[in-house]
């Protein structure tokens, strides 16, 4: 395995107690589109995401539809969550499942450790629960109830009534790192993003930590406590560890699994909705510190999608199948609205209608008008063999210099998960080469023998464009690049996309003359309204 470590980021483990919508696809999408950024810079990159089976919530779903739990999580595993990868095109490298016995283990294995080491003591839990979170309240995190529930405190997230909850369980000593990670934070302030999240955690590590319940015994549905199998490990406690078990935790030394620990751990990038912020930048971090391993680099909360000004929920039946978008518009254009619209880190709502105007405007006559024009005009012109361009007047440096400056953006807006900014800039440089065309006019220029250099230039340039284009377009949108890829001739002359590294895209001159240009079929086709 290589010495370099490798560039790591997760998803959260999603509840299997329904099947997906465009919340989720959200959140994995941006993780996609990151990972493939890090791997087009050259650097090597592990992409995890998964489910998590285990908990009250999936216990009463099963319950609920006649099977047993672990049917019932096989069933949605195999019909909805691991089709909605493919539905939106993620390259992930690894898929956790928390009933894998190598998940099981190694948190049995790292539970025993921290009780080894006084982390962990029994004690009597008795207060709220909300099972939609699988979280132990706390009194100011529940509000007055409404309509059916007016007079009863809710779940501020979910709007229903919580349980109450009396039980003899295991108790993990959080209220003992409240002044550690406050002090780690203080000191990476980048660790939390955005600042809004990072304001959040401090503060709440300011009021003081409890010592938190990490077992239940009212039910059996997860994994046993190694030492007290009359209760399960705390769902949450469970889930949080899947980012490292996934890696190899806790494997003996010189066993693969430790050696892929060591290569990938810790991890870089966190991506979590706002709602499980505080489970991945208190406990989490507290469970690490305590076992001694080092923290994560970075937990990033983007927002909430929302529909109808509220939260994407299947509870609240707002919940979309990725399926249901990705079927009339395609995965390339559900990927872009997404990561386009919609400030990642802020709450945004979806609405058909933008995503079909943004469609319109952006992809089909924006880049998909380009990409079909070039083409087009290299066959008529000049029989489908790219031209050398000859001399490049101030239009064609203006681009260049507009080029270099955009791949520097996009470089520095994606690593700082600014997707808006990063697809903002290339759509801005695609706005500068329709503009180009229009004001170059080269259908005019072939009307005259003497423009003919000229024209060669401006087809040139407008093709080399088209090559930066697709590349810096491709970990958004893979199957258009790749199409559009092949329509230039690049991937003979140059070879596959994936393989292109993307800061060096700007430099200019790369696709060869004499590449075969080939017009081929439409990248964004237009659409027709569907009854919705």
């Amino acid at each position: 395995m290589s010495d370099t470590k490798a560039f790591f980021l997760t998803t959260p483990i999603y509840y299997v107690n329904d099947a997906p919508h465009i919340g989720h696809a959200y959140t994995t999408t941006a993780g996609d589109v990151l990972t493939r950024w890090h791997r087009q810079r050259g650097e090597r990159v592990w992409f995890l995401t998964g489910v998590d089976e285990h908990g009250q919530k999936v216990m009463r779903s099963a319950e609920a539809n006649g099977v047993t739990p672990q049917e019932w999580a096989d069933r949605l595993v195999e019909t909805a969550w691991l089709p909605v990868l493919d539905t939106i095109d993620a390259a992930n490298d690894d898929f956790i499942r928390t009933t894998e016995p190598r998940h099981t283990e190694r948190v049995q294995r790292f539970l025993t450790g921290l009780k080894d080491r006084g982390e962990i003591y029994e004690g009597a839990y008795d207060g709220p629960y909300c099972v939609a979170c699988e979280e132990f309240k706390l009194p100011g995190d529940l509000v007055d109830g409404v309509g059916d529930y007016a007079g009863e405190k809710v779940c501020a997230i979910h709007g229903r009534p919580v349980e109450q909850v009396s039980e003899t369980n295991w108790f993990f000593r959080l209220s003992a790192y409240g002044d550690k990670l406050l002090a780690h934070y203080e000191a990476n302030p980048l660790a939390v993003q955005p600042q809004s999240a990072y304001n959040e955690v401090t503060s709440f590590l300011r009021g003081g930590l409890q010592d938190l319940s990490i077992s239940r015994s009212t039910f059996d549905w997860g994994i046993p406590v190694p030492w007290d199998e009359k209760q399960v490990v705390y769902v949450w406690f469970d889930a949080l560890l899947n980012y490292a078990t996934a890696v190899g935790l806790g494997d003996e030394p010189g066993t693969p699994g430790a050696e892929q620990f060591a290569a990938t751990w810790p991890a870089d990038v966190h991506l979590v909705g706002k709602d499980i912020l505080r489970f991945h930048a208190i406990i989490w971090p507290a469970m690490l510190m305590a076992a001694g391993l080092p923290l994560p680099k970075q937990v990033f909360a983007h927002g909430w999608l929302l529909v109808g000004g509220e939260k994407m929920s299947k509870t609240k039946l707002t919940g979309i199948a990725p399926a249901t978008i990705v079927d009339h518009f395609g995965s390339d254009a559900f990927r872009y609205y997404f990561l386009r619209a919609i400030a990642f880190g802020a709450d945004g709502s979806f609405s058909w209608e933008d995503m079909s105007a943004r469609y319109t405007s952006e992809l089909a006559n924006g880049l998909g008008n380009l990409a079909s024009r070039a083409p087009a005009m290299v066959a008529k012109y000049r029989e489908g063999l790219l031209p050398v361009a000859t001399a490049y007047t101030d239009a064609e440096v203006a681009l260049q210099t507009l080029l270099a400056s955009t791949v520097e953006t996009a470089d520095e807006s994606m690593l700082r998960l600014d997707f808006a900014g990063a697809i903002g800039a290339v759509k801005a440089f695609v706005d500068a080469i329709n503009l180009y065309v229009t004001e170059q006019a080269p259908w005019v220029l072939a009307k005259d023998e003497a423009d003919a250099e000229r024209l060669s230039t401006v087809l040139y340039t407008i093709c080399e464009s088209l090559r930066a284009i697709a590349v810096l377009h491709h970990a958004v949108m893979p199957k258009a690049t790749t199409s559009l890829w092949e329509q230039i001739g690049a991937d003979v002359a140059l070879g596959p996309i994936g393989e292109q590294v993307v800061t060096d895209a700007g430099c200019w001159g790369q696709l060869p003359p004499g590449t075969t240009i080939t017009k081929g079929a439409i990248l964004f086709p237009r659409l027709d309204e569907p009854a919705v």
